[in-house]
C-alpha cells in the first residue's frame, strides 16, 4: 500500500492493470476448478451405456461442467477389476469426456494412472450384468476393491445399480434368474444394497430401477438394443438422467437437453422415471 501510495495516477493504473492480468487468470481458473464435476466409473459396457453419451449435455445443459472417467473393459466383473488392480494390468480403454465435451479413447491404462489423472469427487463401482444380482460375487470381491481405491483416491464412492435384461433376452446369464425380469430386477437391488452395507456406501445409482419404472410406461419393455445394453436413445438417456440426478441432487423436469430421435413424451418418462427411482431406489413407480 505504500508503495502504490508514492506512485502517480497513471502508473498506479497501469500496475493495477499488471496485477490484474496476473491474478484474474489465477482466480478463474481456482474458481473453474471447485466448480467442476468430476465423475470416474470403475465399470463396462454397462457404465459405458451410462455415462458416455449423454451425462455431460445434461449437466451442461444446467450449467454444470463436469469431467467424466470410465475405465472399461468388456463385461468386467469386481473379480477381475481386483485382479487388475494387483497386477497393475493396463487392459482397460479409458474413455474420459472433457470439461469441453469432447470424449477422447486411450487404450492401454491402468487403475492406477486413472485414479490419478483427476481429483475425482466420485468414483463408482459396478458388478458383471450376469451376476449382479448374486451377493456372494460382491461379497468376494468389493471389499478389497474398495479398500484399494479408497487408499489412492479423495473421493466419494458410489454403487451403479445395473438394470434387468429385455424380458425376451437370450443373454446365456438371464438364466441365473430364471429367464424373470422381475426376478433379475430385485435380485440386483437386493444384492446392491447389501453391497453397499458390506463396505459403508451410502450412494447407490439406481439406475435399474429408473429402468423398470420406464418400463411400466407406453415404452414398454423395450429399451434395449440387444436384450440387455440399454438403447443407444432412450435407454441411454434414463440412464444418464438418473445419475444426473443422484449425483447432483437437482431436479431435471426443467432441463433443456433432448436427444436428437427422443420425442418430448419421452424425455419426460425419462425425467420422472430417475427422479422417481432416485427418490426411491429399490421400488417400482408406475410412469402411466
Amino acid at each position: 500500500f505504500i508503495i502504490f501510495a508514492s506512485m502517480s495516477k497513471k502508473l498506479f493504473r497501469r500496475a493495477a492493470a499488471m496485477m490484474a492480468a496476473i491474478l484474474i487468470p489465477f482466480l478463474s481458473a481456482s474458481a473453474a476448478q471447485k466448480d467442476t464435476l468430476r465423475i470416474l466409473a470403475i465399470g463396462n459396457s454397462f457404465s459405458d451405456d451410462a455415462v458416455e453419451w449423454y451425462l455431460h449435455d445434461i449437466a451442461a445443459a444446467d450449467g454444470v461442467v463436469m469431467i467424466i472417467g470410465n475405465m472399461y473393459i468388456p463385461g468386467c466383473s469386481l473379480e477381475r477389476h481386483l485382479d487388475n488392480s494387483r497386477t497393475g494390468s493396463t487392459d482397460y480403454s479409458y474413455r474420459k469426456i472433457g470439461a469441453d465435451g469432447v470424449r477422447r479413447v486411450t487404450p492401454g491404462y491402468c487403475l492406477e494412472e486413472a485414479l490419478a489423472d483427476e481429483k475425482w469427487d466420485y468414483v463408482t463401482m459396478q458388478q458383471s450384468s450376469p451376476i449382479s444380482g448374486i451377493f456372494s460375487t460382491w461379497e468376494a470381491s468389493l471389499p478389497q476393491l474398495y479398500d484399494y481405491l479408497r487408499a489412492r483416491v479423495d473421493a466419494r464412492f458410489a454403487i451403479h445399480q445395473t438394470w434387468a435384461y429385455e424380458q425376451t433376452s437370450t443373454h446365456k446369464g438371464f438364466v441365473n434368474y430364471d429367464n424373470d425380469q422381475m426376478k433379475m430386477y430385485n435380485a440386483i437391488v437386493d444384492a446392491v444394497n447389501k453391497a453397499a452395507d458390506l463396505i459403508g456406501v451410502d450412494i447407490i445409482i439406481p439406475v435399474g430401477t429408473a429402468v423398470q419404472n420406464a418400463r411400466t410406461s407406453f415404452i414398454g419393455d423395450h429399451l434395449t438394443r440387444d436384450g440387455y445394453h440399454l438403447s443407444p436413445t432412450i435407454g441411454r438417456f434414463i440412464a444418464s438422467c438418473t445419475w444426473y440426478c443422484r449425483l447432483t441432487g437437482r431436479k431435471l423436469r426443467r432441463n433443456s437437453f433432448r436427444p436428437e430421435g427422443i420425442e418430448p413424451e419421452m424425455v419426460n418418462v425419462a425425467h420422472r422415471a430417475a427422479e422417481a427411482a432416485v427418490r426411491r431406489p429399490g421400488k417400482v413407480k408406475s410412469m402411466n
